[in-house]
């Protein structure tokens, strides 16, 4: 039988290794997003399996690995959408969506309006504005979490 202290050690030593292997997903994601990902190729980059991944990553991160992917599709979305001279179709293609309906369905639900409408108030509402700065200004927020860390006043 192993000593306690051996297996708190070993413990943390497989939680420190999940923890990088979380964070290689992490970094895949954000430099591969316009590829096309799912959650399995993820899983099996880093030898973990797919639940074992989603549930560790969303205990990490606070979202699923899909959600994140689709985070960071829709950041560079808005991004390419301020400078006007990709159509939304184009747009949706170059980040890495096969579905022009999902596309606008999730942007809607990340950002709060449709792609086209975000093109036509965002060109004003950054209009002058350096673009590392809009691009803070503009970081969705996903309104699902928003909505239910709110409380409810009845």
């Amino acid at each position: 039988m192993c000593h306690p202290s051996w297996s708190r050690a070993l413990a943390a030593a497989q939680h420190l290794n999940d923890l990088a292997r979380l964070r290689r997903v992490r970094d895949r994601i954000d430099r591969e997003y316009a590829r096309p990902l799912d959650v399995e190729a993820l899983a099996r980059g880093v030898h973990l399996s797919a639940g074992h991944l989603s549930r560790e990553f969303r205990r990490a991160y606070g979202e699923s690995p899909y959600a994140y992917l689709m985070t960071r599709r829709i950041e560079r979305a808005m991004a390419l959408l301020r400078r006007a001279d990709l159509t939304v179709t184009e747009v949706c293609f170059a980040v890495g969506c096969s579905s022009l309906g999902t596309f606008s369905t999730r942007f809607t639900e990340l950002v709060g309006v449709p792609p086209t409408v975000y093109r036509r108030e965002a060109a004003r509402a950054t209009a002058g504005l350096p673009s590392c700065v809009a691009k803070q200004v503009t970081r969705p927020i996903r309104r699902r979490a928003a909505q239910v860390a709110a409380p409810r006043l009845t």
